[in-house]
């Protein structure tokens, strides 16, 4: 692995966390996430029991349904694995992501509706790569798609593809990477460039 060579020691506990994305036939997509935590060693709960090595101690499932917008038509959220019993009927809960968009403000609108006791703190977590996954699922199949459309078209592709170039990018000042002063932006989307000099940088 490309961290370094660590101390000498022993593994105590492991969190995974897979997220999925699928285009549906009927025009929308499912975005799904699940999450684990297993324990290195056995131990005890109130009303579970014994929770033996490799067993998970939380096992969650999300799924949201989404259109070409990113805005949520459904929700599916269920507990498989949790230390108490009663986990798992929080779930009905996520229904209140149904019409939000994974976009600006995305976070803030999870925390309105499940923060705290009105939700669950390893679902709720979840969300987070999920509507990142969402963005990697759907962005570039619809971009590379209205792309083609554009080139297809003939003798409107340039104009289509000038439009492309100067419509505002999705991930302008994002992260780094994306900066509006950096180089990529200056490349790519010359119009949102607030740089106050183009950087040279080879290509």
């Amino acid at each position: 692995m490309p961290l370094s060579e660590p101390a000498a020691r022993e593994p105590i506990h492991t969190r995974e966390v897979t997220c999925r994305g699928y285009r549906r036939t009927d025009g929308l997509w499912d975005v799904e996430g699940h999450l684990t935590d297993v324990k290195s060693y056995a131990f005890h709960t109130e009303q579970r029991g014994q929770i033996l090595p490799g067993d998970p101690v939380h096992g969650m499932w999300l799924r949201l349904t989404v259109d070409n917008d990113l805005t949520v038509q459904a929700v599916e959220a269920v507990t498989e694995k949790s230390p108490y019993r009663t986990c798992g009927s929080v779930t009905p809960n996520f229904q209140r992501l149904v019409g939000l968009k994974i976009g600006p403000g995305w976070t803030r609108a999870v925390k309105e509706r499940l923060g705290g006791v009105q939700g669950c703190t390893h679902l709720v977590e979840l969300l987070g790569p999920i509507a990142t996954t969402a963005f990697q699922t759907i962005y570039p199949i619809l971009a590379r798609e209205q792309a083609d459309k554009a080139r297809a078209a003939g003798g409107e592709a340039g104009s289509k593809e000038d439009m492309l170039r100067t419509k505002r990018p999705v991930l302008l000042n994002t992260c780094h990477i994306f900066d509006s002063n950096g180089e990529v932006v200056r490349k790519n989307w010359p119009d949102h460039y607030t740089g106050d000099r183009p950087r040279d940088a080879a290509d």
